[in-house]
């Protein structure tokens, strides 16, 4: 049990450094336009980039991990972030940069498909839940914490935004060295996690559903990395905030709020259906983009991060009114699901485009029609199985299995 342990904390630890990694692009936005002398567009294909490679990633890496084993996938994703991280730190201009987090994309998106399935295997299946949100808390925590520390290392040590990258090489070499040395369980992966036939994938497709749901997590992720990754930049260019101060502190509460409403929303399921969630929690979400967007300095730097509560539920709700709107084939559908990350990509390029025609702040305003679109599924899914809530179990009278 205390090896067990220890992979766990192991873990961890990697989704503590995919969140770090990943979350740092939005708050050191504005310092990267500034020192590459980059148009919006141009910093647009920055996140592009990085989500590309979720895109292109998600279903080969589960490809890998049948075929090769967990160890194997963990050295092979932290080999390709090493890689990225390198080349950004001997090579830092612009078009290096946009190859350097493609690779580390590419990782990234590997390490997430690997450690899912792992952390079940090593933690056992009675305790997934558990050990699944507390992984949760700790991407949170880890995308909280990072706008802070950039802001004090930047201001108590004089480094530079790209000095991080550096660091990062120094971690992803370490986390080769250790993963090297753990032996780690043999990965049985349950039907739901396989990846799934050509035949299955055809099915699928075949399902006006299975297309909807897929836009809904485009939406999702797009609405998510297009507040996170711009919302400096944006209290930059319209009420003047400091990017490595107000500016990092305000997209790091975005993300603070969000692993809060996650932890509270383990009890909202529990009292309403995920429909109405959903439902709610968009319109909530709607309205505090608008006053992010058109409200006072003092307001807006409130309003941002509320928008990150307001989200919280909505991938998971997605998510899981996907899968239960299918019979089978749930593993395939989760790899096409997760090539919806790509909404990370596409739709803050798309806002970085426009900016530069018409301005920031309405080009977020295309955050608006993704919110909807969000909004909308809550009134045409139709799952084969709804959420199991407080007042089904007293209907049942079956509360004592709660």
């Amino acid at each position: 049990m205390q090896k067990n342990s220890f992979i766990i904390a192991l873990i961890l630890c990697i989704w503590f450094v995919i969140s770090f990694v990943t979350n740092i692009l939005g708050p050191i936005l504005p310092m990267v336009i500034n020192d590459f002398h980059l148009n919006l567009t141009l910093a647009g294909f920055l996140p592009f980039s990085f989500f590309l490679a979720y895109f292109v990633m998600s279903i080969p890496a589960g490809v890998i991990i049948e075929r090769y084993g967990g160890k194997i996938s963990l050295l092979a994703a932290f080999v390709l972030n090493f890689i990225g991280a390198l080349l950004f730190v001997l090579f830092p201009t612009y078009i290096v940069v946009l190859a350097s987090l493609f690779i580390i994309g590419l990782g990234m998106a590997m390490l997430q498909v690997v450690i899912l399935p792992l952390m079940r295997e090593v933690g056992g299946d009675k305790n997934y839940a558990f050990f699944n949100i507390l992984a949760q808390f700790v991407f949170g925590l880890a995308s909280f914490v990072s706008p802070f520390v950039l802001t004090g290392m930047m201001r108590h040590f004089s480094f530079q935004w790209s000095s991080f990258y550096f660091i990062f090489t120094i971690v992803f070499a370490l986390m080769l060295v250790i993963i090297s040395i753990v032996k780690f369980p043999k990965v049985e992966l349950k039907e739901d996690e396989k990846t799934g036939t050509r035949k299955d994938y055809g099915e699928l497709l075949k399902n006006k559903y299975v297309i909807l749901f897929f836009f809904g997590i485009v939406a999702y992720v797009g609405t998510e990395q297009g507040i996170a990754d711009w919302m400096s930049k944006f209290l930059k260019t319209y009420h003047d905030i400091d990017p490595a101060g107000l500016g990092a502190a305000t997209v790091a509460w975005f993300w603070g709020l969000m692993t809060v409403g996650c932890l509270l929303g383990l009890v909202i399921v529990k009292l309403f259906d995920s429909k109405i969630i959903l439902r709610v929690s968009a319109v909530i979400a709607i309205i505090d983009l608008a006053v992010s967007l058109f409200a006072p300095a003092q307001i807006a730097v409130i309003a941002f991060p509320f928008c990150g509560f307001s989200i919280s539920l909505l991938f998971s709700i997605v998510f899981s009114l996907a899968l239960n709107s299918v019979e089978k084939h749930h593993g395939a559908f989760s790899g096409i699901l997760c090539t919806g990350i790509f909404g990370g990509a596409l739709i803050p390029f798309v806002i970085g485009w426009i900016g530069d025609f018409v301005g920031l702040r309405i080009s977020m305003c295309i955050l608006f029609l993704t919110l909807i679109y969000i909004l909308s599924i809550s009134f045409w899914a139709k799952p084969l199985v709804q959420n199991e809530t407080i007042r089904k179990h007293k209907k049942n009278g079956t509360v004592k299995e709660l």
